[in-house]
């Protein structure tokens, strides 16, 4: 192993580059090139790479978004697009690679891997819906974003008495929601993974404003319903002053927390290592406190995320 590269792709996710940083300074360490590919798959088919050196990297620990940019890039799921790739890693005589990004990122990864090109995953995504790893790069930044905001709506929703329906990012995972509803107090949770009805979110606000309560915040995941639908169709049980904010892409953004920037040095780095031990088709994660390798088609294939759904059973119970 003497040369290596690294790629972000699909959405970005604060972490992304400390984990590039880690890669290219721990690869440099131990006297690799490392090439930094720029747009995704995208740019990896299109052959734009380019050298990093620790310069390149340095100052960009405590910067979100990514350094090498990404882009969508659905050929790249296509045989023909995945065989462009693979000739140009060899033009530029790459011999392993570290995608970095989510589901669609590893979905690459892992078609590298049946294709004989040794592909690392790091799993970077504010949804935290990769499974076979407890937290993704980006998770912690982006609850603890929504739950500034949240603060903030919780402010005008008690001085108006007033229903806030925050929609989060979330398209098939509730994490985000969850997490920040049980941290911000959220009188109710809805998540894709647990069912609901619309009597029981009415039934939720009716208690609290018989004991009171000034306010009400619903946190939702936008992959249950857009916030408007959420609305109309809580509306249609009498007028209870809702409002809605759509929190949107500020939730992407932002200088990642400590915790994503120690989990993108050490996912970055283990990334490395394996290539150097020559071992590919591996995906970087965290359960508990230890970090863990997951065969990366496995992972796809035969595991599944799940979200602490514990959290949702106690929000239920001390949110009242």
């Amino acid at each position: 192993m003497k040369r290596i590269a690294v790629l972000t792709s699909g959405g970005d996710a604060p972490g992304m580059n400390a984990a590039i940083r880690a890669v290219v300074r721990k690869g440099i360490y131990d006297g690799l090139e490392v090439y930094g590919i720029n747009y995704g798959y995208a740019g990896m088919v299109a052959g734009d790479f380019r050298r990093l050196t620790i310069d390149d990297v340095g100052d960009t620990i405590s910067r979100g978004g990514t350094i090498l940019y990404s882009a969508r890039y659905p050929e790249f799921s296509q045989i023909e697009g995945q065989k462009k790739g693979i000739e140009q890693l060899k033009k530029f005589g790459i011999d392993g690679l570290i995608v970095i990004g989510g589901d669609g990122s590893y979905r690459g990864g892992a078609a590298l891997t049946r294709l004989g090109f040794p592909t690392i995953g790091i799993p970077g995504t504010i949804d935290n819906d990769i499974p076979g790893t407890d937290y993704t790069l980006g998770f912690d930044t982006a609850i603890n974003t929504v739950l500034d905001s949240v603060d903030k709506i919780r402010d005008t929703a008690t001085s108006h008495i007033r229903t806030f329906i925050i929609e989060v990012m979330g398209r098939n995972a509730g994490d985000i929601a969850l997490w920040t509803g049980i941290g911000s107090g959220a009188e109710s949770i809805v998540i894709p993974e647990k069912d609901f009805t619309m009597d029981e979110v009415l039934a939720e606000i009716q208690e609290g404003r018989a004991r009171g309560k000034k306010h009400t915040i619903i946190m939702l995941a936008e992959g249950v319903m857009s916030g408007t639908e959420f609305a109309e169709k809580l509306e249609e049980h009498g007028d209870l002053h809702t409002r809605v904010t759509v929190l949107g892409h500020v939730q992407r953004g932002g200088s990642p927390s400590a915790r994503d920037r120690v989990l993108g040095s050490i996912f970055g780095y283990n990334a490395v290592k394996l290539l150097e031990e020559g071992k590919g088709g591996i995906c970087v994660g965290v359960k508990g406190d230890e970090v863990v390798f997951n065969d990366i088609i496995d992972t796809l294939e035969n595991q599944k995320h799940l979200p602490l759904l514990s959290l949702y059973q106690i929000n239920k119970e001390i949110s009242f």
